[in-house]
């Protein structure tokens, strides 16, 4: 028997969900199961035939070294790479050779368009350091308006959560906040607290604000500092929590929202067209044990609050202390509960920002990558769901792969040179492992062009097929050049990590387009260049051919100064802006919540009783 919640109590009533349920009672366990083992049957077989390519292409003139630690690489390279492959392949399939593939994913979703009445209470967070606080504000206020016009704006409050350090940023929040409280038509609905201290990051801040209101609200929506929702869209996945009480944490698919850099602008492409069928395929099979992304998410406060308490890391170093990556431990965390944690893969009233300049962006993933790496020292908390277990590991993975990737491009001229002077070295089959390991890269993009490409009008919507099309091609391009600056750059930071001096900061983003000068992209990227430079300059002596089939791994090290350079000026974003290359629908269609954040602050809005 399935829980529903009482309106009246808010308690759960009639009975509790069947062992050969999930939790909520939304999917059969075996189906599941079965899910799970196909796509652990097709990754392994897959990694396998992969790895053994590689072994019958390095044993061609006897095993070295070289080629020992050359087939280690290329295993520890090829998990994420596979299972990239995999849960895009799924996910297209599902998109487009399923009649229902989004009922198969997120049965839950039908709840949202029910027009059930919405009776849960929602308090809104915002949290921020050291942010800029009218850009932040600007985005609050777009969401409670966009909230507010649906006639349900009182069931919904407001917390704005600082951790600000800077006094005069400070300021600037109170300042803001006691504009966004005198927008409201009720302003005893807002609160804004800060902090003294950043004690447990993001987290510590969410765990105050569910200590001091937790029990006046049964849901609680995150919000980061470029976060923007709609408020139809909030709505529905509220009816989804309404109707699925087991339903802990429901995440909503983010896409990137119109940007004026030029770097967002083309990252924020990739990942729009990326994104669809890769979660898609994902949800498919991890299903209860879905992702939290931290923001933009609808989270149950009562099992937050007794159940999802991070632990604090002991002993001293950089994978120590406070987790910085909390929220897919906390859905780990969840689902340990007896709760769901879901992903709604719908692009529909979702959107954040994406760093503008690929410092802001290395800077960022080096954060992420601390954060993941913590995981390793949390993959044996007892209790776990095995495919929360999986999350975690794979969640290491991600960045544990990149120093072996570089690893490989550094010893490429002593591959290329060992081949030479092999008998009979198989170029055929190494020029098609090659060639598939690069399809294998790409195809999560690939997928996403097809499933729109596929979908009737779609094209359309980013401006028709001419402009997709030349968008497309330079996004892969893009995504080749900024893939070997960021990973060199995260290879070096892990290389911290083991020496036990790796550390990143917790502070405000930088969200803006900027110019970056030539002596400040140097100054961060010349390491890049001068391994590109010895890797290249090696391979050109040793064998121009391989240089050429090389440079869609290499050329990045080479260029990742006047890539970092032209991809941060205002003119190229600009330039890219007039012509509408790598725009999303929403510039051709703009949503009130998007248009909002250009115009003055509205008069209160009044909210039903």
């Amino acid at each position: 028997m399935t829980e529903r919640l009482d309106p009246a109590t808010l308690t759960l009533v009639e009975g509790s969900s069947s062992p050969s349920k999930t939790p909520g009672g939304m999917q059969s366990t075996a189906a599941l199961a079965w899910r799970r083992a196909l796509v652990a049957v097709l990754n392994v077989v897959t990694w396998a035939l992969l790895g053994a390519a590689m072994a019958w292409i390095l044993s061609a003139g006897g095993w070295s070294l070289l080629d020992g630690i050359l087939l280690t690489c290329f295993f520890l390279v090829t998990p994420w790479v596979v299972l990239g492959f995999w849960n895009a392949a799924i996910g297209l399939w599902l998109l487009h050779g399923r009649r229902d593939g989004l009922a198969e994913v997120a049965p839950f979703a039908g709840a949202g368009t029910s027009g059930e009445p919405v009776f849960l209470r929602t308090a809104v967070l915002m949290t921020l350091r050291n942010e800029d606080p009218a850009r932040a504000f600007a985005r609050l206020a777009a969401v409670a308006g966009s909230i507010a016009r649906t006639g349900q704006g009182h069931h919904f409050g407001y917390f704005v959560l600082s951790d600000t350090s800077l006094p005069e940023i400070a300021v600037a929040e109170e300042e803001a906040f006691a504009a966004f409280r005198a927008s409201l038509a009720d302003g005893a609905r807002a609160v804004y607290r800060r902090r003294e201290d950043n004690v447990g990051y993001k987290a510590g801040n969410l765990r105050d604000f569910c200590a001091r209101w937790g029990n006046d609200y049964e849901l609680m929506l995150p919000l980061d500092a470029d976060s923007l929702m709609a408020g139809e869209t909030i709505l529905a996945m509220v009816r989804m929590m309404q109707v699925h009480p087991r339903l802990g944490i429901l995440q909503s698919l983010v896409t990137g929202l119109p940007a004026a850099s030029g770097f967002a602008r083309i990252f924020q492409f990739g990942m729009r067209h990326g994104m669809r069928a890769y979660t898609m395929g994902s949800a498919w099979w991890t299903g209860d044990c879905g992702p939290f992304w931290g923001h933009n998410a609808l989270v149950r406060i009562a099992p937050y609050r007794d159940e999802c308490r991070l632990p604090v890391l002991s002993g001293r170093g950089p994978l120590s202390g406070a987790i910085l990556s909390h929220d897919q431990l906390e859905a780990a965390l969840m689902r340990r509960a007896g709760y769901e944690v879901r992903v709604l893969p719908v692009e529909v009233g979702s959107w954040e920002e994406n760093p503008p300049t690929v410092v802001d962006f290395v800077r960022r993933d080096l954060r992420w990558c601390l954060g993941n790496m913590q995981y390793i020292r949390l993959l044996a908390l007892p209790g776990l769901h095995p495919v929360s277990r999986i999350q975690l590991l794979w969640a290491t993975l991600m960045f544990a792969g990149l120093p072996a990737m570089t690893a490989m491009v550094a010893l490429s001229p002593l591959a290329v040179r060992e081949a030479q002077l092999a008998d009979a070295f198989p170029t055929t089959a190494a020029t098609a492992l090659y060639g598939t390991f690069l399809f294998l890269c790409l195809f999560p993009k690939l997928a996403g062009l097809a499933d729109i490409a596929l979908r009737r009008d779609e094209v359309a919507r980013y401006g028709g097929a001419m402009r997709f099309g030349l968008s497309a091609c330079l996004e892969i391009v893009f995504s080749f050049l900024q893939g070997a600056v960021s990973s060199f750059r995260t290879s070096l930071f892990m290389a911290g990590l083991l020496a036990g001096r790796a550390h990143v900061g917790w502070n405000g983003q930088e969200r803006d387009a900027h110019a970056l000068s030539w002596v400040t992209a140097a100054a961060g990227l010349w390491p890049q260049t001068v391994f590109g430079l010895v890797v290249c300059g090696a391979l050109a002596w040793i064998s121009p051919a391989a240089l050429l089939w090389s440079l869609p791994l290499t050329a990045g090290y080479l260029l990742a100064i006047p890539f970092a350079v032209v991809t941060a000026r205002p003119a190229f974003g600009a330039f890219l802006a007039r012509h509408r290359l790598c725009a999303v629908p929403e510039e051709f269609d703009e949503p009130a919540e998007i248009a909002a954040l250009a115009r003055p602050a509205p008069p209160p809005v009044a909210v039903a009783a």
